[in-house]
Formats: C-alpha cells, structure tokens, sequence
C-alpha cells in the first residue's frame, strides 16, 4: 500500500510581521477608500508571519514580470535540493529509486520544468517520469498527493516524490488596488516542501482512497490575470464560504469508504484562512483542535499554497504521528473551485497500520 511519508519542508529567512504587513498597508495605499476593510481583512487572517525570499524592500519593487520568473528560477535552484534531499533521506530511499516526481508550483513558470533540472543535477535516473502541476493553485499540494498515490497504486513497487516550491512574494502587485489584491498582500507566505509517496513500506499515511470535486460555475473566484507584468491574482469575496458545498462532498467520499468524516482521528488540510478551518469545524462537526497542525501553518507562515497540506502533515509528524491504524483525512482547496481528498491510515514505522 502506498504511503505518504514525512514531508520536508523549508521557508525562506526574511520574514513580515502582521504588524509590519499593516503599516506598509497603511503608507502605500492611504488614499484607498476601502483600506479600512483591507486592514480589518488582513489581521482577522491570523497570519502572525510570513517567511519571504528576498527582503521586503525589493519584493516591493516591481522590476518586470522576466526578472521576477528569473529570480523564481534561481531561488527554485539554490533552495529545492537541499529539501528534496531531506524527504529522501526520511523516507530511507536513494534518487536512483524514485520512480516519479510531481512537481507543483503556481507561482514562476520554467519550460522543462525544474522536473528536468533536478534529475540532472541530483542523479535522479534519466527513467524518471516527470509530471509537473502548474494551474491548481493552492489544491495542487492534494493533487500531487493523489496523483504520486495513483502511481504507486498502477505501479507498486514504484515510488514517487512530491516537490511544492511556492515563492508567492515574487507575485506581489504594486498596482493592484482591490480588496482582494490586498488582502493577500497580507496573506501569503513562501515555502517549499518535498515528501516521498512509498509503493512499499515506510511510516506515515497508508493512502486508501482519493477523489476530487469541482464547485460547478466558480472557475472565476480563484484566478490569475496573465499581463505583461505577470501573474495579477483575483479573488472573489464568496470564496471563503466554500466550505459549505465542500463539507459534504468530504463527508460522502468518507462515506463511500465506510468511514464517518466527522469521527476520525486526524485532519491535514489546506488552510486559506480561518474561516476555511472555522467552517470546515462546523460543518464536519469536528473539533477545532483537530485543525492545529493547518491553522499553525497560518499562523507562523501564512498561506504557502501548495505547501500547505504537506506542512500540516510535518507538524503531525513532529508531535509524535497518532497511534497506527488511526484514520485521517487529507484534503487541498484551490481555483477551481476545486477540491482533491485523501483517506488513508497511520502506518507506524514497524508496519503497523
């Protein structure tokens, strides 16, 4: 049985506080009349911090959408293959035994992919199928996830690895003036996470069963507006009330399995903001508490998109993993609107699970 093991993950070393997010706010944008709104917005996210790759006095400076895709390239090159080398070594396997690598970002564009790149450079064998995921947005961290399951489910003695690298600071705006721009000016963070999909053996989650769902007619509430300048991020304001509809559908593909979502042992979940694990408490009629390992994530680094769901599951690890055989549900939510959700079981590192 395939199994997700634990992730890796690395945030960059110049950091944003709230309060800093906040007074930038204020100075840049004081004649804005719904700025008012757009503060009272950024601190009911609970972002505390945020990690960024360069310092904020050149991430607000906009020098042209070729030399911010050049500076993802090089940040991508000088700080993925130490992290990708740190999923290996947890998951006690060697570049020559990986068999896949999905590659999620939605924050830069290279064409090969990094996919190539770290083949070459990390010894990985020229066999090595390459799937890199550029238009998920935030739900790609689940969607690897799937996928690398899928893989492994057709091919079981294979293995692959999970590669998020999001540098979300390098899409900054300085021209955008709506609510939604600015809220996630205090909103995201950047991060980059690896993990290793087990055909066999391993510890961590035993992935049982995976699905994907799309909100019908809301492929316009999560967008980019490709300009010359680059990725102009869109966000409309009904977006954080998906949880609603999306309940639901987690709770039938438990259902499907044989399994109450609302009675599991753990939840590793994408979390946009508060209101998405709020919601996600509520209507799962699930405890808060279940929802730390997301809402810690927030808290300290924002939202990484597709790092997300792989942090969430680190933080699991480092309070001590639950017992073997316990029962989780992982689950990723992006433009779309779309959802992709995993079940699986904790698998100790005897085998257990």
């Amino acid at each position: 049985m395939a199994t997700l093991c634990r992730p890796s993950v690395s945030v960059p070393e110049y950091v944003i506080t709230m309060e800093e997010t906040l007074e930038l706010a204020r100075q840049r944008h004081a004649g804005h009349p719904q700025l008012p709104l757009a503060l009272r917005l950024i601190e009911n996210t609970g972002v505390r911090t945020r990690r960024i790759v360069q310092p904020i006095e050149e991430t607000l400076r906009h020098p042209g959408f070729e030399e911010r895709n050049k500076r993802y390239e090089a940040e991508a090159k000088a700080r993925v293959p130490a992290v990708v080398q740190r999923a290996l070594d947890d998951a006690e396997l060697l570049t020559t035994e990986v068999d896949l690598i999905v590659y999620v970002s939605c924050t830069g564009f290279m064409m090969p992919s990094l996919t190539a790149w770290l083949i070459n450079e990390m010894g990985f064998e020229p066999t090595t199928r390459q799937l890199p995921i550029a238009q998920l947005g935030c739900a790609a961290g689940g969607a690897a996830i799937n996928r690398a399951h899928d893989f492994c489910s057709a091919y079981p003695e294979a293995n692959a690895l999970i590669v998020s690298c999001e540098f979300c600071s390098l899409c900054y705006q300085p021209t955008d003036m709506g609510v939604g721009s600015l809220l996630s000016n205090g909103l995201f963070g950047d991060g980059i996470a690896a993990a290793v999909v087990r055909g066999r053996g391993g510890e961590g989650i035993a992935l049982e069963r995976n699905g994907s769902f799309l909100i019908p007619k809301t492929e316009d509430w999560i967008t980019y507006d490709v300009r010359a300048t680059g990725f102009h991020f869109l966000l409309d304001k009904r977006v954080p009330g998906t949880m609603e509809p999306l309940a639901p559908v987690l709770s039938d593909l438990a259902g499907d399995h044989g399994w109450d979502a609302s009675g599991l042992d753990f939840y590793v979940v994408h979390a946009g903001g508060p209101r998405i694990l709020d919601d996600l408490s509520t209507f799962l009629r699930v405890d808060p508490h279940a929802f730390r390992f997301s809402r810690a994530t927030l808290t300290e680094y924002g939202n990484i998109a597709s790092a997300v769901v792989l942090d969430a599951l680190r933080r699991l690890f480092d309070e001590g993993g639950p017992e073997a055989g316990a029962r989780g549900l992982v689950a990723g939510f992006g433009p779309g609107i779309t959802a992709e959700m995993a079940l699986g079981r904790w698998r100790d590192g005897d085998g257990a699970g």
